[in-house]
């Protein structure tokens, strides 16, 4: 099942913006991403640097390790490096403005890519659609658990661009069902699996007949997937996740546990579209503002084509 609210056909966008324009404006493109210790944006990392390598261009990729000051120090650090192009994923929503600004002074495009910073976007955002994508993942978990009982949200890093999209979303699906009770909400700071198991056994421990758990990210749901094999209540939950990274889409495969269900996105997509969008405003192009990936409901009945191969 594909998310096709708002969304758009990437490889058309791809398509169109490659034939518009040449890679000659770029030589170098400079990457700043939150964390690479995340998968979700190691695919795009990956998206990114081969694409370009396929173009002739040289990237340089720095990673704030989900800390904002260091990201805006590495990014003044790029601009000396002579880059041409600025793929920017802002590591929270403090400062977040700063780096765009910067690049901006220098008169480089600026390529957003999964966040946005408020007041000071990019040339274009891309990013999967959030809102719509959730609402399913949360709707077919309400579902699973018979469209009733006790809900917890561990959300990802506060006021970032796909934390509140995705609770946007997801809290529609619950509103949409009197019957779930949403007892409990938590924040990470690196929506990572040390982060989703801590918070989900507090969860579980405050409320030991929880149901259903939506983890923002897949590392916050197999987080809290493991949080529940330790309470042993595996066979009494339904958590559902996002993203698709390749370890939660290797477990759903598996088609057990109490993980069942992602949005898979088109992350490598996203990194390939960054670049072509990059050689597009260089050469004076117009450009969307918004770019949508497709993302896909998967369950273990989908997992293993994307296991196959990551979009």
């Amino acid at each position: 099942m594909k998310f096709t609210a708002k969304a758009m056909i990437a490889a058309t966008a791809l398509a169109g913006l490659a034939t518009a324009a040449s890679a000659e404006e770029i030589k170098t493109i400079g990457v700043a991403v939150p964390n690479l210790q995340a998968d979700f944006f190691n695919q795009i990392k990956l998206g990114v640097e081969n694409y370009a390598k396929e173009k002739g261009m040289e990237t340089i990729i720095v990673d704030a390790k989900n800390d904002t000051a260091t990201q805006v120090s590495q990014v003044q650090d790029l601009l000396t490096q002579g880059i041409d192009a600025f793929i920017y994923i802002p590591a929270g929503a403090a400062a977040a403005a700063v780096p765009t600004r910067l690049a901006r002074n220098e008169g480089i495009p600026v390529i957003n890519v999964d966040r946005t910073p408020e007041g000071e976007p990019g040339d274009t955002f891309i990013a999967g659609e959030s809102v719509e994508s959730a609402y399913e993942v949360c709707k077919t978990i309400i579902e699973m658990a018979g469209g009733e009982g006790k809900m917890a949200i561990i959300h990802g890093q506060k006021g970032t661009t796909p934390e509140v999209d995705r609770f946007a979303g997801c809290n529609r699906a619950i509103e949409e069902n009197p019957g779930v009770e949403l007892v409990s909400q938590q924040w990470s700071q690196m929506w990572s699996p040390d982060e989703g198991f801590s918070i989900a056994q507090n969860m579980l421990q405050a409320n030991p007949d929880l149901k259903i758990i939506f983890g923002q990210a897949d590392a916050l749901a197999m987080g809290a997937a493991k949080a529940a094999d330790v309470a042993g209540v595996s066979d009494d939950i339904i958590i559902g996740g996002y993203d698709g990274d390749v370890a939660a889409l290797e477990y759903l495969a598996k088609c057990e546990g109490p993980f069942k269900v992602t949005a898979t996105q088109s992350t490598q997509l996203m990194g390939r579209l960054a670049v072509d969008s990059a050689i597009a405003v260089a050469a004076g192009e117009t450009v969307e503002e918004r770019q949508t990936p497709n993302a896909v409901l998967t369950t273990c009945e989908n997992a293993p084509e994307f296991v196959a191969q990551h979009p």
